[in-house]
């Protein structure tokens, strides 16, 4: 982590810039500049939501967070959705963006909304839950027994848990259709990735599948990529934020696990 860098913190769907109060605070502690992202729709920005909220309103939500900041270097860090808004960002703002961290998501491309990326079970538990969408444009979030929504929630306090119910907003179904634009220039950023392994991803799994020779995992073998694994469920800014804070410093200066 150099002196000039800040990081911008984008959380998962239904949450907002509250949830990462503890990984703020930490990383505040150690000098670096934060900025905990609240989407367009989310947190108290829940009552701006409209029918045509969609990814590229969240993508432009990253942008201005991105012109807002101070620093001259940014460190953007997506966990799970906020990935996609995080990318559509770094693609039109490349030359401020130090690293992309990816907390427990995947590697959208061009073209691919949420429900493309997602494995088919979920994709298809979104698809339904659409269809039965009060409004016809967000979506209520799920209680947390819903756990192909939430994913692992291993770690998370009670006081965690019911903030996390408390403050979840509705998901503008926009942003789960919506396909992502990219020119190509974010994902030639240097990146890290971290796998919450309690949520069932790994180093190690990663590693079988670059080995398997499924293209899009061989980007993991640049060596301006390195990994990660915290051994937590999917939501660590609420599970194990000074870890997590201590992984982003960490990644920020370019240290993990390299497959190269």
């Amino acid at each position: 982590m150099t002196e000039s860098t800040a990081y911008v913190l984008v959380s998962g769907g239904y949450t907002g810039g509250w949830i990462w109060r503890d990984v703020a605070a930490r990383l505040r502690g150690m000098g670096a500049e934060v900025h905990p992202a609240t989407l367009t729709g989310y947190g108290d920005r829940r009552h701006l939501t409209t029918p045509a909220t969609d990814l590229a309103t969240h993508v432009e939500d990253i942008v201005q967070v991105i012109d807002h900041a101070d620093a001259s270097r940014l460190v953007l860090v997506g966990h799970c959705y906020g990935i996609f808004p995080v990318l559509g960002a770094a693609d039109r703002r490349p030359e401020r963006v130090e690293r992309i961290v990816y907390v427990d998501t995947g590697m959208p491309v061009d073209g691919e909304s949420v429900l493309d990326v997602a494995p088919d079970p979920a994709s298809d538990h979104v698809t339904a839950r659409i269809a039965t969408s009060q409004d016809g444009h967000t979506l209520l979030p799920p209680p947390l027994t819903d756990t192909v929504t939430w994913g692992s929630l291993e770690g998370i306090d009670e006081a965690g848990l019911e903030r996390l119910v408390r403050l979840a907003a509705p998901q503008p179904i926009g942003t789960l259709t919506q396909p992502l634009s990219l020119t190509g220039k974010a994902l030639g950023l240097p990146a890290s990735g971290v796998f919450c392994t309690a949520n069932g991803m790994s180093i190690g799994l990663v590693e079988a599948v670059v080995a398997s020779g499924e293209p899009r995992a061989q980007r993991l073998r640049e060596p301006d990529v390195t990994l990660f694994d915290l051994p937590t469920g999917h939501w660590p800014m609420l599970s194990a934020p000074e870890a997590l804070a201590d992984v982003l410093v960490r990644a920020a200066a370019g240290e993990g696990h390299r497959l190269a």
